[in-house]
């Protein structure tokens, strides 16, 4: 069979191929082909190797010379908060004095001061920002992503967000997993009556599940948002709706949210920087992804998850930016990768099972997409280094030269391709 588009003259292809969810001492394990290439014929990959290409082209065959670049399966951040109005730079001198982040929600700013401005913005003003977002995630190799909403906090606005990850996916070649965070927080007409707030979520997720416009729900599980009570009766009753589930939990207190999300089969708990050893094991034994967001503490300058305690134990691990207004402002992936080795001390073949594998599998994709495999989807980065180190060694920097999703470029030359 004749390719489409072959990658010739790779310096090394760094591929996850464990079965996912990758565990524990596992997310050491990676394939390096060396003096490779990657044939691909309609945005799937035919043959991967190294050495002679030559028996997969065909006169139409493009081919594409990487000039000894490394080759990486494209980057999927699996927990963002893209779709949202405003900003809240108006909030960076407190937080760097030191006012807790839970103590700017309680006062109405926070992600309450985000929900005025969302429901503020039009259709399009959200659709152009979070457009030009995604652009820039892409520029750093992001190739799929999953969407929160949670910044509307009542059905219309809500439904304006999912909206928007819905139109999103079908112009911009990123992939978009979205998923409806209703119980992001407790809205100021309800302050007084979460009981009914919750309430009127459960109606509302009937609806967003009839208009097919959420895949997950997630629950921001914490002191003064939802409790455990809370989160399980939320989340059970999305499930039963058959939607998939995930919880923010024990981001600042211990509350028992990763044991929860394992009780319930949540595809993934996120944060963890509080986590218990008990759930930690309970994690071990699991499908359940723990996904971490080390961009979150960099940010709020607050402890990092124990990567390595959790990695030590067995838990399949997966790194996300949990790019947001308030505590991640910032698209560049190839940084959260950066940190989670230097302050999670996450090995570079534990970080790119955490960015590749792991969250395909959380997200439902790891059929398709993931790792560089015969079969798959051909989404890959081209990075002008050395090697997989050096992506995290040399910091701050986009190392990103070409992307490709489906076999298509999207960026070439560190330019997107319109």
């Amino acid at each position: 069979m004749s390719a489409d588009l072959i990658i010739t003259n790779i310096s090394t292809i760094y591929t996850p191929y464990k079965k996912p969810p990758v565990h524990g001492r596992d997310m050491m394990s990676i394939h390096e082909i060396h003096h490779a290439y990657m044939a691909i014929k309609d945005g799937v990959i035919i043959a991967i190797g190294s050495g002679n290409y030559h028996k997969h082209t065909g006169p139409n065959t493009i081919i594409h010379d990487a000039n000894q670049k490394i080759v990486i399966p494209g980057l999927i951040d699996s927990h963002t908060h893209l779709v949202h109005g405003g900003s809240r730079e108006s909030e960076y001198k407190r937080l760097i004095a030191g006012t807790p982040y839970l103590q700017i929600l309680a006062e109405g700013g926070g992600i309450l001061g985000t929900v005025e401005m969302t429901r503020k913005a039009s259709f399009n003003d959200l659709f152009e920002k979070a457009k030009k977002s995604l652009d820039e995630m892409m520029l750093y190799g992001v190739t799929t992503i999953e969407s929160k909403s949670g910044y509307g906090l009542n059905l219309d606005h809500e439904i304006k967000q999912l909206k928007v990850n819905k139109k999103l996916n079908q112009v911009h070649p990123v992939h978009i997993v979205s998923t409806y965070m209703g119980a992001h927080a407790i809205p100021k007409e309800f302050k007084d009556d979460k009981d009914l707030y919750i309430d009127q979520m459960l109606l509302d997720m009937d609806i967003i599940k009839s208009e097919n416009l959420a895949e997950a729900v997630d629950v921001f599980c914490e002191s003064g948002v939802f409790s455990v009570k809370d989160t399980k009766r939320i989340l059970s009753h999305a499930k039963a709706l058959g939607f998939k589930i995930k919880l923010h939990a024990d981001e600042i207190h211990p509350l028992g949210g990763a044991g929860l999300g394992v009780e319930l089969g949540a595809t993934s708990v996120d944060h963890l920087m509080a986590i218990s050893d008990q759930d930690i094991e309970k994690l071990a034994h699991s499908n359940t992804i723990a996904n971490l967001l080390p961009g979150t503490s960099f940010y709020l300058r607050k402890k990092y998850a124990n990567a390595r305690k959790m990695i030590d134990h067995q838990v399949a691990v997966a790194i996300s930016g949990d790019y947001n207004p308030g505590s991640c402002p910032t698209e560049n992936f190839q940084f959260i990768m950066q940190l989670a080795s230097n302050q999670l001390q996450m090995m570079p073949e534990e970080v790119l099972n955490a960015v590749t594998i792991n969250p395909a599998f959380h997200l439902g994709l790891h059929q398709e997409k993931g790792s560089l495999e015969v079969g798959k989807s051909a989404d890959f980065v081209i990075l002008d280094a050395p090697n997989l180190t050096y992506i995290l060694y040399h910091y701050g920097i986009n190392h990103a030269s070409d992307v490709y999703i489906k076999g298509k470029p999207v960026v070439l030359n560190r330019q997107i391709v319109r």
